[in-house]
């Protein structure tokens, strides 16, 4: 299986559903194309390699044992091979889009200026957690302002 590939065509992808949440018009079509062409077709990825890597169905012949997610050394073994690294980044990709559409869909509701969602947006593409944080932090006073408190 072509790993490199594979790596290359997951973040073309979520590159592309990037720049539609943070440049394109909020419109039901480009949101819809976010979560399902972005994050699901992502999620699919990630589910038919890690289904196929685990049950052995997608040969891995650089690994050195089998999958162990209950210590840092079995860890460190998943990721040291082109699938393993492969499969977790698109696992980083398909939920950190997922974040972003969230956060967007919220700053709308919330009248957030898109000047202020881009930075956020950027923040969570870049480092999940870290764009995420700052969204929660800055979403309460929106949403006092906007009288949304969902």
């Amino acid at each position: 299986m072509d790993w490199g590939a594979i790596f290359n065509a997951v973040n073309l992808l979520a590159l592309l559903a990037w720049g539609a949440l943070i440049l394109l018009p909020r419109w039901p079509a480009v949101l819809s194309g976010v979560l399902y062409l972005g994050v699901g077709l992502l999620c699919l990825v990630y589910a038919a390699c890690m289904i196929g890597l685990v049950s052995g169905l997608i040969p891995n012949p650089e690994a050195t044992g089998g999958v162990d997610f209950t210590s840092i050394e079995g860890v460190k073994a998943i990721f040291a091979t082109r699938a393993g690294v492969t499969v977790g980044w698109t696992h980083y990709l398909a939920f950190d889009l997922f974040v972003g559409l969230w956060i967007a869909r919220d700053a709308d509701a919330k009248a957030v200026s898109r000047l202020i969602q881009a930075p956020i947006l950027l923040a969570t593409f870049m480092a999940g957690p870290l764009g995420l944080l700052i969204w929660l932090v800055a979403r309460e006073p929106a949403a006092r302002r906007s009288g949304r408190f969902r």
